[in-house]
């Protein structure tokens, strides 16, 4: 008999569980998959939980992209696609002394038309003036910083008040110190001369392929969590094997396989996904190549507070119908965004009428997780009570602390990433990185790299000797 290909993976998030399953669903001979999870729960940071009489309100992400394929594939395949849903048809805004609707026309917040920014009051007269110039200036040489290319593509206002709350809220990002690389909608407008013409372009191409009703994002009814749980039961189902409390510390190299420590005891494997936060996996990769470990130590990565809150309908502004605000860094003081949810997801609509609030602190730069719950709360509603103009006493709280959760795509991420994958393809073939500290951040992009990853490991699997 064939001996089984024994595969490790570090790490049980979404990236972690697609790894698996897809080895275990498409591998042609026999397979071993383990994974590894330090924590006591699989799922990273897709996690769903009771809250406010409701059985499922999201603690992370509450949706994914359904525009681009793979997520939506997934649940599919895992027969979640019958229990997708949608957000309803509120729209945000963005808070600059008061509440102003974001504008339309605009691609993840560069102007697509004038108008976008010409008749949008977030926009000083001067701003719009230099604005507006934007298709006559020459071309800008490649940056990759988008804050240093909208900046002079758009001036100062365009991408504070527009580009970089829309981007910096998805990534918890300082887009002057984030990639334009990492952002694909954005980085392939570069090409063109003038960035408005190049998105009102990109814009026209994409309505003529989407259905004007077609949804741009979906979650299970249960919660993004449905989404993990139906993963690991699915890869059980199928034979695998998840290890939950088991932190890696050591990846070793013995002859043609690999030796993976843990506190549980040693694993000898084939081939290694590592699906973990980079950072947090430089310390045992350290044995393989101290080059690669060197890089992953210096991935920077932002740590988030999201609370979750119950207003009673008595005290909710009858007014607020929108699905919540963003607010620009010039603007911050800890709040960085604020989602209504009970607006934006109508299954999120307690019995007693209650709204479910959930509010955001923290980002690249900001640092909150040294501060107490309590705290936090109260810096959440003065900043609410700033912006709104009330005070909110929520009926229930609910504190998620997501720890280095967004990792920084720094300018020349992709150069690194190349560096990194470089120095380990002599010394530890048959490793393969997946998840969001690699080659995009947000469910889908760690679903398709998690799926790339796998059939690179199944491809390495079949040219070692049996």
């Amino acid at each position: 008999m064939t001996q089984p290909g024994r595969v490790a993976i570090v790490g049980g998030g979404i990236s972690g569980l697609t790894t698996a399953l897809t080895l275990l669903a498409e591998s042609t001979t026999p397979i071993d998959v383990t994974v590894f999870e330090s924590s006591s729960t699989t799922g990273g940071l897709i996690r769903t939980t009771p809250f406010a009489g409701l059985d499922a309100v999201d603690e992370g992400a509450d949706a994914f992209l359904v525009r681009v394929p793979w997520a939506h594939q997934l649940a599919s395949e895992l027969g979640l696609g019958a229990t997708l849903t949608s957000p309803t048809s509120a729209h945000a805004a963005v808070w600059h002394n008061g509440m102003h609707s974001i504008p339309q026309d605009l691609l993840l917040g560069v102007p697509a038309k004038m108008r976008a920014f010409v008749a949008s009051p977030l926009i000083s007269p001067l701003g719009k003036i230099r604005a507006a110039i934007e298709p006559l200036l020459p071309r800008t040489t490649d940056e990759d910083s988008i804050g240093k290319y909208v900046r002079r593509r758009f001036g100062n206002q365009v991408h504070e008040r527009l580009v970089d709350p829309l981007v910096g809220s998805i990534y918890a990002a300082d887009t002057d110190r984030f990639s334009m690389a990492a952002v694909p909608q954005i980085a392939s407008l570069t090409a063109s001369r003038s960035l408005l013409l190049a998105a009102a372009r990109a814009r026209a191409a994409a309505k003529k392929t989407t259905q004007p009703d077609a949804p741009i994002f979906g979650s299970p009814l249960r919660g993004m969590g449905a989404l993990t749980e139906t993963l690991a039961q699915r890869v059980r189902a199928l034979g695998g094997k998840i290890l939950t409390d088991a932190q890696v510390s050591a990846i070793s190299r013995q002859q043609d396989a690999y030796v993976v420590t843990t506190a549980q005891g040693e694993y000898t494997v084939d081939a290694i996904a590592i699906c973990s936060p980079a950072q947090h996996s430089a310390s045992f990769v350290a044995p393989l190549n101290a080059r690669a470990s060197q890089l992953l130590a210096q991935w920077d990565h932002a740590s988030v507070v999201l609370i979750t809150m119950a207003i009673s309908a008595q005290q909710w502004p009858a007014h607020l119908t929108g699905s919540g605000y963003l607010v620009p860094k010039p603007d911050q003081r800890w709040v960085t965004a604020a989602s209504f949810g009970s607006n934006k997801w109508a299954h999120w609509r307690p019995n007693d009428g209650s709204m479910i609030v959930r509010v955001s602190l923290g980002r690249d730069g900001l640092d909150v997780m040294h501060l107490e719950d309590d705290a936090l709360v109260n810096l959440a509603l003065a900043d609410m009570k700033l912006h709104l103009g009330k005070d909110f006493t929520p009926h229930e709280v609910r504190i998620s602390r997501w720890r280095d959760s967004f990792p920084q795509y720094r300018p020349h991420h992709f150069a690194r990433l190349a560096e990194l994958e470089h120095s380990l393809s002599a010394s530890a073939p048959g490793i393969v990185f997946a998840g969001a500290s690699y080659r995009g951040i947000g469910v889908p992009a760690c679903v398709e790299q998690s799926r790339k990853g796998a059939h690179a490991m199944l491809e390495y699997l079949t040219h070692l000797p049996k």
